[in-house]
C-alpha cells in the first residue's frame, strides 16, 4: 500500500505538471487583460508600462517559472477583477458548487442501483423497458436543455420552485449552505436535477450491464447450485462485485461534475465555481482561469487516487502494486 502511495503521488505531481503548463500556455490565445483593466483614453504608453507591471511583457519560461514557484506555495495568481488571489476566490464559490454536486451525487446513487439492478434482475419486465427507453432519452439530452425545461415546467408554469439563485443559507458549525433553510432547499432541488440528468441515464445502463456479466458468472451459478436464497445471491454476492467498476467509473465522473457544473450553474444563474469561470472568460481574468483548470485537474487526481484505494479496501484481492503475489 505504501509503495502504491508513493507511486500515486509520484504521478499525480507529473500530470499536474502538465496541467499546469497547459492552463498557463493559453492565457496568451484568451484576449488582452487589459482590455477589461483600462478604458479607451488610456494611453498606449500607459498600456505598455501597465503590461511590464503585471509581467505580460516577459517571456513564456520567466512568467511560468514565476508562477510555478507562487504555485509550490499556494499561491496561484492574483485575480485582476476581484483583486484577491485566484484560489482565495475560487473556495469562497467552492461551496456553492459542492451542494449541487452532492445533491446530484445523492439523487444518482438513489436512483441509479435500484433502478440498474432491477432492470438486470428482471430484464424482460415492462418496467425494465420503460427503465431503459428513459435512460437512452436521457443521454441524449443536453443538461442545459433540461435545465431549462425544468424551470419552464416547475418554475414559470406550475410556480413550485425559484428559477435562479441559491436561496437563504444558514450556518451550520462553520458551513454556510442552503442545505439548512427550506428556502435554500428549494432553490436547490432544480439545479441538482440539472445536473445529476447528465450522469443518471449512464450509470443505470452501467448498473445494469455490470449486474448482468456478474449474474452470469461461475461464481453466481454455483451459489444457485448450493441452493442459497435468491435475495441473498442477488443483494450480497453479485451486487457487491457489480459496484466495483460502478465505484471506478463514479469516481472519474464526480470529478467531471465539477466541471459540468459551468452550464447549470449558467442557467440558474447558480453562483458557484462554474459560473464565475465564465466570468473570467468573458473578462479575461487570466490568473483566476488558470487557477480554475488547475484546481479542477486536482480534484480529478485525488478523486482518482481516493477511488484506487477504495478499490482495494472493497475487493482485498485487487493488486495495487501490480507486481505478482
Amino acid at each position: 500500500m505504501f509503495s502504491f502511495l508513493v507511486k500515486r503521488l509520484f504521478q499525480a505531481l507529473i500530470v499536474m505538471f502538465v496541467i499546469s503548463l497547459v492552463a498557463f500556455a493559453i492565457q496568451d490565445n484568451l484576449g488582452d487583460p487589459l482590455r477589461e483593466l483600462v478604458g479607451q483614453s488610456v494611453s498606449d504608453a500607459e498600456r505598455q508600462a501597465l503590461r511590464d507591471e503585471l509581467g505580460l511583457n516577459d517571456p513564456f519560461i520567466t512568467k511560468y517559472q514565476r508562477f510555478i514557484t507562487g504555485a509550490v506555495q499556494g499561491d496561484l495568481g492574483t485575480s485582476y477583477f476581484y483583486k484577491r488571489p485566484a484560489l482565495d476566490v475560487i473556495l469562497d464559490k467552492l461551496v456553492a458548487t459542492l451542494e449541487l454536486v452532492f445533491g446530484a451525487s445523492v439523487i444518482i446513487i438513489v436512483c441509479s442501483i435500484p433502478l440498474g439492478v432491477y432492470s438486470a434482475i428482471h430484464p424482460k419486465k415492462w418496467l425494465t423497458k420503460v427503465i431503459m427507453a428513459g435512460s437512452s432519452i436521457g443521454i441524449s439530452i443536453p443538461v442545459f436543455l433540461t435545465a431549462i425545461l425544468l424551470m419552464y415546467v416547475f418554475s414559470i408554469e406550475l410556480g413550485w420552485l425559484p428559477s435562479y439563485g441559491r436561496g437563504e443559507t444558514s450556518d451550520l458549525l462553520g458551513w454556510q449552505s442552503g442545505y439548512f433553510t427550506i428556502d435554500g432547499l428549494k432553490h436547490l432541488v432544480l439545479p441538482c436535477i440539472s445536473l445529476a440528468s447528465i450522469m443518471l441515464p449512464l450509470f443505470i445502463r452501467l448498473v445494469r450491464s455490470e449486474m448482468l456479466e456478474v449474474l452470469s458468472s461461475e461464481y453466481i451459478k454455483f451459489a444457485r447450485a448450493k441452493g442459497l436464497p435468491t435475495n441473498k445471491i442477488h443483494y450480497q454476492h453479485a451486487l457487491k462485485n457489480t459496484l466495483l467498476p460502478v465505484l471506478t467509473v463514479g469516481g472519474v465522473q464526480l470529478g467531471l461534475m465539477v466541471a459540468y457544473t459551468i452550464l447549470t450553474e449558467t442557467v440558474f444563474q447558480w453562483p458557484g465555481t462554474g459560473f464565475l469561470f465564465l466570468e473570467a472568460v468573458n473578462r479575461v481574468d487570466t490568473p483566476l482561469i488558470t487557477a480554475y483548470v488547475i484546481f479542477v485537474g486536482l480534484i480529478f487526481v485525488v478523486t482518482n487516487t481516493v477511488i484506487d484505494l477504495l478499490y482495494g479496501i472493497i475487493n482485498p484481492t485487487v493488486n495495487l502494486t501490480g507486481k505478482g503475489a
